[in-house]
C-alpha cells in the first residue's frame, strides 16, 4: 500500500492554500475595519457583524490547517460551517436593515440571538427569507433560480458537505486518511477550491450590496475620532483590501455581480 505523505509536492503546492490565506486576511481586515460600525437593532453597542467576520476568519484558518494534513472529509464538515456563518450574516443584515427603525428600536428576533435567548432560524428559513428580500431582489436572479429556491451550485455545495459529514460515500471517510494513497486526491482538493471560492463569492456579493459602507477605508472614521476634519469626500474611499479582493476575484468571475455592486454604490469602486 502506498502512503501520503506531506512531501507530496502536488498536494502540498495546491493554490488552495494560498486562497485560504487571502481569504484570511480579508475576514481579520474586514473584522477590523468594521468594528466601529455600530448594529442598529441590538442592545450592545458593538458591531456584531465585526465578530461574524473574526470567527469566519477561525472557520477558513482551520480548514487551512486540516488540509495541510491531508484530511479533506474533515475539512468539508468546517466548509458547511463556513457555508452556514455566510448565510446567517446575509440573514442577519437583510432582517435588522427591514426591521430596525426608530419606532422599533430593538429588533427581537437578531438581539435574542445575540444575548443566546433564542435560536437563529434554520438554514432552509433562512435562505427563503434571502431569495424573498425585496431589498436584494436585483443580487438575487444573479445566483439563485426560481426552482422552488434552490440553486445546483449551492445546493450542490451543501450536498456535499452534507456527504462528507454523514459518510454517505465509503470513500469519504478515506478522504480522512492521510497515510492513504488516493490517485485523485488533489483534483477532490480543486473541487474543494472551488466550492469555496462560490461561497466566498457569494458572501461578499451581498455583503457589500447591502452594506457598501462596509468598504470604506478607515481614514474617514480615524479622522472623525481624532476630531481632525476628514479629507473630502474620504466616505467614499474604498479600502486597498476590498478594492483587491473586488479586482482579483469578483471582476474576473463575476464580473455581473460586480458591475450590479459598482453601479448601485456612490463608493469609489475602480
Amino acid at each position: 500500500m502506498a502512503f501520503f505523505t506531506s512531501y507530496d509536492k502536488d498536494y502540498e503546492n495546491h493554490e488552495i492554500f494560498k486562497q485560504l490565506h487571502l481569504f484570511s486576511n480579508f475576514y481579520s481586515n474586514l473584522s477590523y475595519s468594521t468594528m466601529n460600525h455600530i448594529t442598529a437593532g441590538v442592545k450592545n453597542t458593538f458591531n456584531i457583524d465585526s465578530y461574524i467576520f473574526s470567527s469566519i476568519k477561525g472557520t477558513i484558518d482551520s480548514i487551512r490547517e486540516i488540509l495541510s494534513k491531508g484530511r479533506i472529509n474533515d475539512a468539508y464538515a468546517l466548509l458547511r460551517k463556513y457555508y452556514d456563518s455566510t448565510l446567517i450574516n446575509i440573514y442577519t443584515t437583510l432582517y435588522l436593515k427591514k426591521n430596525s427603525n426608530l419606532e422599533n428600536f430593538i429588533v427581537d428576533k437578531i438581539n435574542n440571538w445575540v444575548e443566546g435567548k433564542e435560536k437563529i432560524p434554520r438554514v432552509g428559513a433562512m435562505s427563503k427569507y434571502i431569495l424573498n428580500s425585496p431589498v436584494t431582489s436585483d443580487l438575487t436572479p444573479l445566483f439563485y433560480d426560481n426552482n422552488e429556491y434552490k440553486c445546483s451550485v449551492f445546493e450542490n455545495i451543501k450536498e456535499r458537505c452534507n456527504s462528507h459529514v454523514h459518510y454517505n460515500y465509503f470513500t469519504y471517510m478515506l478522504l480522512n486518511d492521510n497515510e492513504l494513497f488516493i490517485k485523485n486526491k488533489v483534483s477532490i482538493l480543486g473541487k474543494f477550491s472551488e466550492d469555496l471560492m462560490e461561497i466566498f463569492i457569494l458572501h461578499i456579493s451581498y455583503l457589500f450590496y447591502i452594506n457598501d459602507h462596509y468598504m470604506m477605508v478607515n481614514d474617514y472614521i480615524d479622522s472623525i475620532d481624532l476630531g481632525l476634519t476628514p479629507e473630502p469626500d474620504s466616505q467614499y474611499f474604498v479600502a486597498p483590501f476590498i478594492q483587491e479582493i473586488y479586482d482579483m476575484i469578483l471582476k474576473p468571475r463575476r464580473p455581473d455581480v460586480a458591475k450590479l455592486i459598482k453601479d448601485n454604490t456612490g463608493m469609489q469602486l475602480e
